[in-house]
């Protein structure tokens, strides 16, 4: 390496202030060494919102100190570029460069840049410092039983956190950038000899194939790769707790992180993971099939009970038993809208209670849905708008459609309810059925990474059916899912529960 005379620091920081616009917090420190080194001049540049000023102080330090150490040597510049080069300042390691839009770069990425006089290459340490949100309890996915920790938006953290539950050598993180604007890191991660190349590769590849300006959040990324854009069901699953992502990569799927977002996505998913939550595998069994198969009950409430109300109101009386119509005939005596205005409007004020709970301030939000739906359910059945049964329809489908463990899921329910209703008005159990039919051939063609939405039911797989609707003891799960892992040993070498006095000790093999 030799000086150049020609390439001096002031003809770059006036490159720098012209690129980055020279905002208010752009910071460029020059330092002239005079101790140990003659007229040595350098400079330090960073925004002063990205960086941790204490390592900025730190480092400011350690150089004249490093400055002081050099006496009596010839060329002292580029000895001391080589000296800075090999020292970690403020317990950063250090790289280099030499492009000046690799300066500019690592200046938006938080990074501290130092330039010499005469010399082209600059040194960058990782100083970046913001104070994000500590880690909390997950709030999407709340649990009785299990870890309290959630994910947070510092991407760095959330992989921590994987770090520490899966200590092996064989976890993979590979680092993206997403966004031609906002230039986002998104990380990929899997386990080598788990995760399956095919799937691997084909999450690169659409991940590699996403052109955009700016990525936010995990859910930008979900939407670009999904097999079916136009689906109502999400193929992709997204959770913010660092257990579920974990089990996820040890059955062979891979994660996906998004720096500033507390969600990760995990793929290839199947239809019935959407109701299976982590606490179900921290309970037995069978108190487990009792939680899924609630959920799985909830679900047909959710879609069907409107639909099915509307149906049995409008086309098919005969159908209801006789002291029950008259009941709900005397009930609807001086409604004047038909039991589908009737549903529609409570099915909308309840959507708004909802929204309205969600937006407000957490402090009066639940005390706003709560009142909000006794009041008006009260209110319009005194006023005859609707009747007494319809608000009791509606109350369970909305209780029902809080039973399931993912909010993308429930979301979709609630908009293939509306369908169920409106066929339902004009074609009655005629029209139910017809939905059902429709919907099950949609969710049988749907695929996640090309692995089939509905498996292990279709296709059917009996074998792999161990973690479904019901799931066996752990000690019965020796083998990995075979359309998503590659896997070929076993995942628990016990042969049965450990008895009083015997033990087992697994083996990996």
């Amino acid at each position: 390496m030799k000086k150049d005379n020609s390439i001096s620091v002031d003809s770059k920081i006036d490159w720098i202030r012209q690129q980055l616009g020279n905002g208010s917090d752009l910071s460029i420190q020059r330092m002239r060494l005079h101790e140990g080194l003659s007229n040595v001049l350098i400079a330090i540049i960073f925004f002063s919102s990205l960086v941790d000023k204490a390592k900025i102080r730190e480092m400011s330090l350690e150089i004249n100190k490093l400055s002081n150490s050099i006496k009596g040597i010839g060329n002292k510049t580029e000895i001391y570029f080589e000296m800075l080069q090999n020292t970690p300042l403020c317990g950063s390691n250090v790289t280099t460069g030499s492009n000046d839009e690799e300066i500019i770069q690592q200046i938006l990425e938080g990074h501290t840049v130092i330039i010499f006089d005469g010399i082209e290459p600059f040194l960058c340490y990782n100083t970046y410092g913001p104070e994000g949100r500590a880690i909390e309890e997950p709030t999407s996915q709340t649990v009785i039983r299990g870890p309290k920790e959630g994910f947070t938006e510092k991407i760095e953290n959330n992989i921590s956190q994987i770090r520490r539950r899966i200590k092996d050598q064989s976890l993979r993180i590979e680092p993206l950038k997403l966004g031609t604007i906002t230039k986002t890191n998104v990380t990929l991660l899997y386990i080598d000899g788990i995760a399956q190349e095919s799937n691997i590769n084909e999450v690169k590849k659409r991940i590699g194939k996403i052109q955009i300006d700016g990525i936010f959040e995990s859910g930008n990324i979900e939407e670009l790769i999904k097999d079916d854009p136009y689906s109502l069901f999400p193929t992709i699953y997204n959770t913010e707790r660092p257990d579920t992502v974990s089990s996820a990569l040890l059955e062979g799927k891979i994660a996906i992180f998004v720096d500033g977002s507390p969600y990760s996505l995990i793929a290839p998913t199947t239809f019935m993971e959407f109701f299976i939550s982590s606490e179900d595998h921290y309970h037995s069994p069978f108190a487990s099939a009792l939680f899924r198969l609630v959920r799985l009950l909830s679900l047909f409430l959710t879609v069907l009970v409107p639909g099915v109300y509307i149906a049995l109101t409008t086309f098919d009386q005969e159908l209801i038993p006789t002291p029950l119509l008259l009941n709900i005939a005397a009930q609807r005596e001086g409604v004047p809208l038909p039991a589908f205005w009737e549903a529609i409007i409570m099915e909308i004020t309840f959507e708004i209670l909802r929204e309205a709970g969600i937006r407000m301030p957490r402090a009066i939000g639940p005390a706003i849905s709560i009142v909000g739906a006794l009041v008006l359910g009260q209110a319009a059945v005194q006023a005859g708008f609707v009747s007494a049964a319809m608000v009791i329809v509606v109350s369970i489908t909305a209780i029902a459609s809080f039973c399931i463990p993912s909010t993308s899921m429930a979301d979709a329910l609630r908009i293939i309810r509306f369908i169920f209703m409106l066929l339902a008005a004009f074609m009655g159990l005629y029209g139910i059925f017809i939905c059902i039919i429709g919907l099950t051939l949609h969710l049988c063609k749907l695929k996640s990474l090309g692995v089939p939405y509905m498996a292990p039911f279709a296709p059917v797989l009996s074998k792999k059916n161990q973690d479904a609707i019901f799931r066996a003891p752990l000690w019965s799960i020796k083998q990995y899912p075979s359309l998503i892992s590659k896997a070929k040993t076993e995942r628990c070498s016990m042969n049965g529960p450990t008895q009083k006095g015997q033990t087992h000790t697994p083996e990996r093999k």
